[in-house]
């Protein structure tokens, strides 16, 4: 397995434990917001392969408790499973953080008890989701297969949208409210620019906004927290 990137520590983003954070190319969105665009496709030179992933992590056995998959879209990388089975097997607890197209290898990890976490990103609303996400088509039945998947899930499950005034307003989230009723946690991050963000002009969400829209999630939602 070719590796895009490595965060040797990270605090957050695996919450209660202290991780590593693995970023794999390849994605098949084309989110104007995303801060990984420059690892978009799977094919560009990468930093590392697996075996030096491995080593990496025998180095900070006792310090580092959990690992990260992220991307890009993980779950497009066939070996996947059987990365996951080795760092496992080293001790390391496993989450996932996916854009939900891939669900039968989502279910396939699942199923075989390879995660212990999983956050999905919620793009916006079904109507909105292939202007969200840079496609003139979306495969909205795989998104949805995936939230029901983890809604089923007997680990620690996430979903989460990144906020954008370009992308989103109280109509998303009543949308998202109705989907996904019942669901444990939901984060909104609102949209920040960087370097390698595609689109600089979405615009970011005042918190007044983005409390509203935490309100509108919490009358289905249990847990709903605004981050940064």
């Amino acid at each position: 397995m070719i590796i895009h990137g490595l965060q040797k520590l990270s605090l957050l983003d695996f919450p209660g434990r202290t991780a590593a954070t693995v970023f794999l190319g390849g994605c098949t969105m084309r989110c104007s917001y995303c801060h990984n665009a420059e690892i978009w496709e799977v094919n560009r030179p990468g930093i590392m392969e697996e075996e030096d992933l491995y080593t990496f992590l025998r180095s900070r056995t006792g310090f580092l408790q959990g690992v990260c998959f992220s991307g890009g879209e993980p779950l497009m990388r066939e070996d996947l499973a059987e990365v996951i089975r080795t760092v496992r097997a080293m001790g390391f607890a496993v989450k996932l953080d996916t854009n939900g197209l891939y669900p039968d290898r989502l279910k396939a990890l699942l199923d075989e008890g390879l995660l212990d976490m999983v956050a999905m990103d919620i793009k916006n609303e079904p109507a909105r989701y292939a202007e969200t996400v840079g496609l003139s088509h979306i495969a909205m039945r795989r998104i949805a297969d995936s939230v029901n998947l983890l809604f089923g899930a007997d680990i620690r499950v996430e979903f989460r949208t990144t906020v954008t005034t370009r992308f989103h307003d109280i109509h998303s989230f009543e949308v998202i409210g109705e989907w996904l009723a019942g669901a444990d946690f939901y984060a909104l991050q609102p949209f920040r620019v960087s370097e390698f963000v595609p689109d600089a002009t979405l615009g970011t969400p005042s918190r007044k906004t983005l409390e509203t829209y935490a309100s509108i999630l919490r009358r289905t939602i249990r847990q709903v927290e605004i981050r940064g």
